[in-house]
């Protein structure tokens, strides 16, 4: 791949097996203690490391010690950070799965999307709004959770926000086309023959509706491709990145 970069990746919450994985990509990754994020943070800027990629386990709790971009404070959570003029995070699954329904030449601009959720998960999937649908509607446990995750939806794009139990879910999933469940069970009998399914648990199935599911085979790849961007400014291209993601899973 590359000769390793002089400036050291700190991997916090990875093993030394990680790392040795990260060397055949040309990078130089050292593992780091995960106990105090702030005195993390600190120890890796004073020995100029030139960013960090967090395992999913200590993503929440890194998230409030970094200044975050827009989607990893929308979701409270830090996936890689970047270390140079301050400590920047971001939350590179977001854009990942934006660029997995993009690559899957779905037909976005002017659809519906249906978003359904639990809780702040939701927010992983609000980028995808950003490929030109025309409308959403946000399900979340309750009417006010999905009216909050409404209001974060792109100027243009109609939002719905509906609460698990109400009524209306039922009618505002037959306007949709794609639907994204980002946590929490998928209600029976909501897929029909005409959806195309995005499933973030990886527990949902089709059930005999005859929907389609969106092949997500590739996400780790393209989320690894996003932290790396992120976190040391090298490029790299999903098919060059498979055996290193599956280690690092």
């Amino acid at each position: 791949m590359r000769p390793p970069s002089e400036s050291p990746l700190a991997l916090i919450g990875y093993s030394a097996d990680a790392a040795r994985a990260l060397r055949g990509a040309g990078l130089l990754a050292v593992p780091v203690p995960d106990e105090d994020p702030a005195a993390v943070l600190d120890a890796c800027r004073t020995l100029r490391f030139v960013g960090a990629l967090v395992h999913p386990s200590r993503e929440v709790a890194f998230a409030g010690h970094v200044d975050p971009d827009p989607d990893a404070r929308r979701v409270g959570r830090v996936d890689a950070v970047a270390f140079g003029a301050g400590t920047h995070g971001t939350y590179a699954l977001s854009d990942a799965l934006m660029d997995a329904v993009e690559g899957s030449g779905y037909a976005a601009r002017g659809a519906g999307a249906l978003l359904l959720g639990s809780g702040s998960d939701l927010a992983r999937a609000l980028p995808l709004l950003r490929l030109g649908f025309g409308s959403v509607g946000i399900v979340a446990d309750s009417y006010p959770e999905a009216e909050r995750f409404a209001r974060e939806v792109p100027a243009g794009v109609r939002a719905f926000p509906v609460g698990r139990r109400d009524s209306a879910l039922t009618s505002l999933s037959e306007r949709a086309d794609l639907v994204v469940l980002t946590g929490g069970p998928l209600p029976t009998g909501l897929l029909q023959p005409y959806h195309t399914l995005v499933d973030l648990t990886g527990q949902a199935g089709t059930g005999g509706s005859g929907a389609a599911r969106l092949d997500l085979a590739r996400l780790s790849e393209l989320r690894l491709v996003r932290q790396l961007l992120h976190a040391t400014g090298q490029r790299y291209r999903p098919e060059d990145l498979s055996d290193l993601a599956a280690a690092l899973a």
